[in-house]
């Protein structure tokens, strides 16, 4: 049996397990995917172990929802210090390494604020109009009009699997400025669908909009996804983006139990829905994502620290 938690940040959502005792092979690729999968499975947009680690207040160890180890994930780092204090490992402030290095976070008395620094990012490629970066993940960033209508999936999965993004894969954002800030959506690589929120996506989209705006100083940049709010402040000199942190929410949903065996099991059977071809079975996403925009709030005010 796997006892589980699951957290979602801003729409992100995650399976967390704390494997300090190291009792949990986790190198089950299988099994991470029929965890993640949202109809036979707990269901999240990645699974991730705390582990410990000499040196630092923990490991985050997270693989994508295909059940293949990933780059850095901006919401799953928040996600994973708000249950690093649920288990009172930390108090406000901590220091964890992660695949792409060490991360400093703060967050709130309440533990559901998360605020996570992330790397520090030197280069901005181009790739026609659009901003081609690294935040702990390679991210495509593209201006967009009328977003809320955007055939996201579609124009997203074109894109990840272009010849140029093919082999490595890339997440694809499509940016669209509001009054205060911006309005995001995401196409995600290993969970293959949009998501309702991308961490380290809404912090390249600030990024790059800084530099495509030719923005200096400290910069403060609201950003709206379909599951929520974000907030990314950071400094940039012309040069290179520093002290780059990313803000929003980090909440426990549930926790569990599941067997392993009986996953494992369920995962060697086969179906087809060849006879049900005919049958939209599923509600259009658009539909679903525009349901998900009447929901969503004003960006939360920021407390600078």
């Amino acid at each position: 049996m796997i006892h589980f938690y699951k957290y979602q940040g801003a729409g992100n959502d995650f399976i967390l397990v704390d494997n300090r005792n190291n009792s949990i092979n986790h190198h089950d690729p299988k099994l991470i995917a029929r965890l993640c999968d949202r109809r036979f499975g707990i269901g999240g947009d990645g699974m991730m172990f705390l582990q410990n680690l000499e040196g630092y207040d923990f490991e985050m160890v997270y693989y994508n929802a295909d059940g293949q180890p990933s780059s850095m994930c901006g919401n799953g780092g928040r996600c994973i210090v708000a249950f690093a204090k649920h288990l009172a490992i930390i108090d406000t402030e901590t220091n964890f390494l992660a695949v792409d290095g060490p991360h400093y976070a703060k967050i709130s008395e309440s533990g559901d604020w998360v605020s996570l620094q992330m790397i520090d990012v030197e280069t901005i490629n181009r790739d026609a109009d659009a901003y081609v970066l690294n935040t702990g993940s390679p991210h495509y960033i593209a201006l967009a009009e009328d977003l809320k209508d955007k055939d996201v999936y579609t124009e997203g999965h074109a894109i990840r699997n272009n010849d140029i993004y093919r082999k490595e894969g890339i997440n694809i954002n499509f940016v669209e400025p509001t009054t205060d800030g911006y309005f995001v959506r995401t196409y995600e690589r290993g969970v293959e669908d949009e998501t309702y929120a991308c961490g380290t996506g809404v912090t390249a989209v600030a990024l790059a909009m800084a530099k495509h705006n030719h923005q200096t100083g400290h910069i403060n940049t609201p950003i709206k996804v379909l599951g929520g709010n974000l907030n990314i402040r950071f400094d940039y000199n012309g040069q290179k983006f520093s002290s780059i942190f990313l803000e929003g929410p980090a909440v426990k949903v549930f926790e569990g139990e599941v067997g392993i065996d009986q996953v494992v099991e369920r995962k060697e059977e086969s179906a087809s829905l060849d006879k049900y071809k005919d049958i939209d079975l599923f509600p259009k996403k658009t539909a679903k994502a525009n349901e998900m925009l009447s929901k969503v709030g004003l960006p939360k005010d920021i407390e600078k620290s």
